[in-house]
C-alpha cells in the first residue's frame, strides 16, 4: 500500500511541476543549478508523504509559496508544517507578494534559517 501512496504523490508533485504559478517559476529560476549558496534546491519534493514547494536536502530546509489557495487550507499547512518540522527540516514560508514586490525577501529569510 505505501509503494502505490508512494506512486500517487510524486505523480501529484510531477503535475504540481507541470503548472507552477508564475511565483514558483521566479523562485525556481533563483535557486536552480546551485545558483543560491551552491545549494541543491528540488522543486515540489515529497517528504513525509506531504508535497512542498522547494526542498534543499544540505539545509534540511523546506519552502512554501503562500498563493491564494492556502487562505483555505490553513490547518491543513500547520499541520503538515508542524509534522515535517517534527523530523527536523526547518521550514519557512513565503507569500506571492512577497516574491514579486522582491525575491531578495526569500534569500534573506533562507539565510535566517
Amino acid at each position: 500500500m505505501t509503494d502505490k501512496m508512494d506512486h500517487i504523490k510524486k505523480t501529484f508533485a510531477r503535475n504540481l511541476r507541470r503548472e507552477s504559478t508564475p511565483e514558483e517559476d521566479k523562485i525556481w529560476n533563483a535557486l536552480r543549478n546551485r545558483k543560491f549558496l551552491n545549494c541543491k534546491f528540488r522543486r515540489q519534493h515529497v517528504i513525509e508523504g506531504f508535497v512542498v514547494d522547494f526542498y534543499c536536502k544540505r539545509l534540511r530546509l523546506a519552502i512554501e509559496v503562500d498563493g491564494k489557495i492556502h487562505d483555505r487550507q490553513k490547518e491543513y499547512d500547520e499541520l503538515r508544517q508542524r509534522l515535517i518540522e517534527e523530523e527536523g527540516i526547518k521550514f519557512i514560508r513565503v507569500t506571492n507578494e512577497e516574491i514579486n514586490k522582491d525575491i531578495n525577501i526569500l534569500f534573506m529569510k533562507i539565510i535566517e534559517a
